[in-house]
C-alpha cells in the first residue's frame, strides 16, 4: 500500500473513481486537467494504491490568504473505491492531507461536500471537520 502523486498513467483509474461520485464523461478532458494539476505548484493530486490498483484519489488545492496569517488547503475531490471503503484508506489520505497542509503553512482545510453525500459528512465529522454554512457560488457556463 502506498500514497503517491498521480501521473499521466492514472487517467483511467481517476475517471473510474470520479464516476463513483457521479461525475460521468470526465475521460474526454481528464488528460488536460491531469497535466494542469500535476504541473501546478499549488495543487496536489494524490492516490492510494494497493497491489498496483488505485483505490482512492484526492485533489488538494493550496490557497494563499491575504488577510490571514495561515493559508487554506481545500479538498475538492475525494473518492475511495466503493469496494474499499471502511478500511481506513480515507483516514490515511485525510491525515496525509493534514500533514502536507501544515507543512505549507495552512491553518485550515476546507472541503466542499454535496449535501446528498451523508456518509461522507459522517466521515468528515469524525475527522474533526465542522460545518461552516453559507457557501455561495455563481455558475458561469
Amino acid at each position: 500500500m502506498a500514497i503517491r502523486n498521480a501521473d499521466s498513467g492514472d487517467i483511467n483509474s481517476i475517471v473510474l473513481l470520479l464516476e463513483q461520485l457521479g461525475y460521468h464523461d470526465t475521460g474526454k478532458f481528464m488528460e488536460a486537467k491531469l497535466q494542469r494539476m500535476i504541473s501546478h505548484a499549488d495543487e496536489e493530486l494524490i492516490l492510494y494504491e494497493e497491489n498496483s490498483e488505485v483505490l482512492a484519489v484526492m485533489s488538494i488545492h493550496f490557497i494563499p490568504q491575504l488577510a490571514l496569517e495561515g493559508d487554506f488547503a481545500r479538498i475538492s475531490y475525494f473518492s475511495v473505491d466503493s469496494g474499499a471503503r471502511s478500511k481506513g484508506i480515507g483516514n490515511l489520505l485525510e491525515e496525509f492531507c493534514s500533514r502536507i497542509a501544515t507543512a505549507r503553512n495552512c491553518d485550515r482545510i476546507e472541503v466542499h461536500c454535496n449535501e446528498r453525500r451523508t456518509d461522507a459528512h459522517r466521515f468528515y465529522y469524525r475527522q474533526g471537520y465542522k460545518e461552516a454554512p453559507k457557501y455561495l457560488i455563481k455558475t458561469l457556463l
